[in-house]
């Protein structure tokens, strides 16, 4: 294989996680890469509300316990090792049936030792709700460990929200928040270059990256020109089609690879876009 497979074409990563692999294997293949993060993750390993819910896990472990993010689940077990409290919780989770939302949820479990009972072909959090609603939840405990902040361009349901009004007793565990970049002024750069037509391709390994750009369109009044951009010369590349989904819900198409993966994505960019091209 050449290394030039990507000569020429101008790709913007709004990656915070993992960018630095991800932009050096583009640019081996001849790419021009602009790097914009899009969000910044904010561990809640000092919050006590996360402190005091791990305790009342650990005292009474919940009957499900539905991990929703690879970051988030191993974020919690860094927090619960600060306060001396790892073992305690993992023996807390064994105890309980553990539902993954998707595959890298499956394997941060797994890499803990743990075993998850079910997990949807796609990072869904709806495929979730409808499996566990046709089992049947009503008066049983379940935990949820928040997949970040739920913004309004997200679609993600609300796990510990939509499974209460099953009939569940849920408790929510956030270990974890996105956070929109302080500093604008990139972002906003990004959002030029993009309705300009000046990049060929954006892209995006999570919902909260797209909903972060989109805010970022909205505040300078720039939303339908930056959708009208991924609809027509500037290609959206999304890990997956929960990363996707505030882009189709929008009516905005995306290129996606057939595994929601990082290493999936970059062949997917560096294989298969050159010969659509």
């Amino acid at each position: 294989m050449s290394n030039d497979e990507l000569s020429g074409m101008t790709i913007a990563v709004t990656a915070e996680r993992r960018a630095a692999d991800f932009i050096t294997l583009l640019e081996r293949h001849g790419a021009r890469v602009i790097h914009t993060q899009a969000i910044h993750v904010l561990p809640l390993i000092d919050d006590s509300e996360l402190q005091s819910r791990t305790s009342d896990i650990i005292a009474t472990p919940p009957d499900i316990l539905i991990v929703s993010t690879a970051v988030g689940f191993r974020g919690w077990l860094d927090a619960a090792r600060s306060w001396g409290q790892e073992d305690a919780l993992l023996a807390a989770m064994k105890s309980s049936r553990i539902i993954t939302r998707g595959p890298k949820a499956k394997g941060a479990v797994r890499g803990a030792g743990l075993r998850e009972e079910w997990s949807p072909e796609t990072e869904s959090s709806e495929g979730v709700y409808e499996h566990l609603v046709a089992e049947g939840v009503r008066g049983l405990r379940v935990a949820v460990q928040l997949h970040g902040t739920i913004t309004e361009w997200e679609t993600t349901t609300d796990l510990s929200v939509s499974l209460a009004e099953a009939g569940a007793e849920t408790t929510a565990v956030s270990v974890y928040r996105w956070i929109r970049p302080e500093d604008q002024g990139p972002m906003r750069e990004l959002v030029d270059l993009i309705t300009k037509g000046e990049v060929d391709m954006v892209t995006f390994t999570s919902a909260p990256a797209v909903a972060s750009l989109l805010g970022t369109a909205k505040d300078a009044d720039l939303v339908e020109e930056l959708l009208d951009s991924f609809r027509g010369p500037v290609a959206p590349v999304c890990v997956g089609p929960v990363t996707a989904s505030p882009l189709v819900t929008l009516g905005v198409d995306t290129l996606q690879p057939a595994r929601s993966r990082l290493g999936s994505m970059a062949k997917y960019i560096i294989d298969d876009l050159p010969k659509q091209r």
